[in-house]
């Protein structure tokens, strides 16, 4: 992976490598379900990726935030954010990798 990050790109080469799709049909693919994910949170649906994890959306209130620099206060505008719970299994794994480093 590049800078610590997995990028579409990398996601549709390891779609070339495990089912054998076309380059083209694999970034399809990928972006395909990218934006199935997307469309689904548009709409205010979850989306449960079985023993990977839960993306939903949460409405945010307005509220007061404070510059840290300047200490000036300012408005922060209500708004949608997503968010991701990992599931159990998401969780036990990515502890198994930290305890092998």
């Amino acid at each position: 992976m590049s800078n610590n990050s997995l990028t579409r790109l990398e996601l549709s080469d390891a779609v070339v490598r495990e089912v054998g799709l076309s380059r083209h049909e694999s970034m399809q693919l990928v972006d395909e379900v990218l934006e199935h994910i997307l469309k689904a949170l548009v709409e205010g649906e979850n989306v449960k990726i079985s023993s990977f994890g839960t993306f939903s959306c949460k409405q945010k209130k307005e509220r007061i935030g404070r510059n840290p620099k300047t200490g000036i206060e300012a408005p922060i505008i209500a708004r949608k954010v997503v968010t991701f719970k990992s599931s159990q299994i998401m969780k036990e794994k990515i502890n198994e990798g930290n305890q092998n480093n």
